[in-house]
């Protein structure tokens, strides 16, 4: 082996292919997790991507941008810019386009418009952002409404956060549907998909970048992988989403399945659409990356059925143990106290009404505690019975470490949920409503959250609010880990329409080495 000096310019370059390049800002020295010598320094870029809403004709989706204030203007002396514009869509083998796939000796056969990719009709920005602090607003109710890819940069980038929220009045996909704007990545997890003939799921893959991008999908039932060559070499080209129906994938008709997205070239940001006959429609948003222990906050008190969907992807089995964290401390469900993941193997579980009219949150921990089998999750979330059914769906969610951001609430229906999964490590978070997209004032309000229990909370306003407004969660300096979430409940008639975002960290800065710092890497 030998020993090879980087340079601090290489360290920059490596950070800025990862989270994007870090702006000139003095050092944020309350910052502990900093190796000795280095900066916390704000990112200068970011990317988001939106998928296309709906193609109902009775829906309607208003998008939400917001910047977090605090970040330094960039070298330049600029603030910066923050816009999304409409991508182009590519026909899929399953008809994806327009949202209908097909059935039958056809099903997976390719249609005359297989490939085709469809220009947007209007390229204008949607949602243009100028300035940090207060939210900016579009709606559409287009059943053709298109994709949507964009970046910000300077004092914008940091924290940018695009709410897409729809509701659907009518249909198979009636209800609320909700999703924070991926980041683009190479690998995505999503636990709780399925192929049966009840549901319609199409994973959306878009490409931020001015070159192809090829994607495979991985299926995974109860008894292991399920989808063949039918899922490898997806092509998505450049500022362009493609649609796949995943009943497309596969010849077993699958209730509980966990889909892969791995793109071998390039980058892409991907969602889940879940609609289904009896239980409505939601996003399905990608889960945390597999790690031995996961969270799941977020469960509303009224839940009437809860469903975990989870997978230990690498070569070990894991058995874990099940808690709902809840506002009193954690406590077993009944008749479920570990739970056994076979590698490779999708494993559902019905825990019912588990949160028995209190809010919760789920934590799955390894039962031995030098357990590393990394694990993936889910959970499908029911409220109302009968025909007045509406589901949503909460990923396992990394925590914040430093800040996190939900936009899109209006002046009722949202829920905050807060969760300090470990005993004898409260939490202590500070949460910021910004000015309305209207008008108001920002407010900020302290929880503190006792180690092993979860706090659901009717967020701050903004005084004076007008028009619909961010929430921004902070963890105190000292603050124990906590993970958080978002529910948005907005009834339709009798339907108990709703939709749970969660909340990870923003990413919004990075750890930059000093000149003075030791950079050596060893290389073979």
């Amino acid at each position: 082996m030998k020993r090879t000096m980087m340079s601090l310019i290489g360290v920059a370059v490596a950070l800025a292919a990862v989270t994007g390049v870090a702006a000139v800002a003095a050092p944020d020295t309350g910052d502990r997790d900093a190796p000795r010598g280095s900066s916390r320094l704000p990112v200068q870029r970011s990317a988001l991507l939106c998928p296309a809403p709906t193609s109902s004709e009775v829906g309607e989706t208003a998008y939400t941008a917001f910047a977090p204030k605090g970040a330094a203007a960039g070298a330049d002396g600029k603030k910066g810019t923050a816009e999304l514009r409409p991508a182009g869509t590519v026909r899929d083998a399953g008809g994806g386009a327009g949202g209908k796939g097909k059935k039958g000796k056809d099903k997976g056969a390719a249609d005359s418009a297989a490939g085709q990719t469809v220009a947007p009709r209007d390229t204008k920005p949607v949602v243009p952002l100028q300035e940090a602090g207060k939210p900016v607003t579009a709606t559409t109710d287009s059943p053709d409404a298109p994709a949507l890819v964009g970046a910000a940069d300077g004092t914008l980038a940091p924290g940018w956060t695009v709410q897409q929220t729809t509701s659907v009045a009518a249909g198979s996909g009636r209800g609320l549907l909700g999703l924070s704007c991926t980041t683009p990545d190479t690998t995505f997890w999503f636990p709780g998909v399925s192929t049966a003939t009840d549901r319609q799921d199409y994973v959306h893959l878009t490409n931020p970048d001015a070159t192809p991008a090829v994607v495979d999908l991985e299926l995974h039932g109860k008894d292991g992988s399920l989808a063949g060559s039918a899922g490898e070499d997806i092509s998505v080209p450049p500022h362009a989403t493609v649609p796949v129906l995943l009943s497309t994938l596969t010849t077993s008709p699958t209730t509980n399945a966990s889909l892969h997205v791995v793109a071998r070239e390039g980058r892409v940001g991907a969602a889940v659409q879940a609609s289904d006959s009896k239980l409505g429609s939601d996003w399905l948003p990608p889960a945390a990356d597999p790690s031995p222990s996961v969270v799941l906050p977020g469960i509303p008190k009224d839940a009437t059925s809860v469903r975990l969907v989870a997978l230990a992807p690498g070569e070990s089995d894991a058995d874990l143990k099940v808690q709902l964290a809840t506002p009193t401390g954690l406590i077993t469900p009944a008749g479920l106290e570990t739970l056994h993941l076979k590698s490779g193997m999708t494993t559902a579980v019905d825990l019912k009404d588990l949160t028995k009219g209190e809010a919760g949150s789920l934590v799955l921990t390894p039962s031995d505690d030098d357990a590393k089998a990394p694990v993936t999750a889910a959970l499908r979330v029911t409220r109302g019975k009968g025909a007045k059914q509406e589901m949503a769906f909460i990923p396992a969610t990394r925590p914040v470490e430093k800040r996190a951001t939900a936009a899109d609430n209006r002046d009722r229906g949202s829920t905050l949920s807060l969760v300090a999964p470990e005993k004898g490590k409260d939490a202590k978070v500070k949460v910021t409503a910004s000015a309305g997209s209207g008008g108001g004032t920002p407010v900020t309000k302290t929880y503190t959250v006792k180690g092993g229990t979860s706090l659901d909370a009717e967020p701050p306003r903004p005084s004076g609010l007008k028009g619909t407004y961010a929430l921004t969660v902070e963890p105190e300096p000292g603050s124990g880990p906590v993970h958080a979430a978002r529910t948005l409940a907005r009834p339709q008639g009798g339907l108990p329409a709703f939709t749970v975002q969660p909340l990870p960290d923003d990413r919004g800065s990075v750890l930059v080495p000093t000149a003075g710092q030791d950079l050596s890497v060893l290389t073979n």
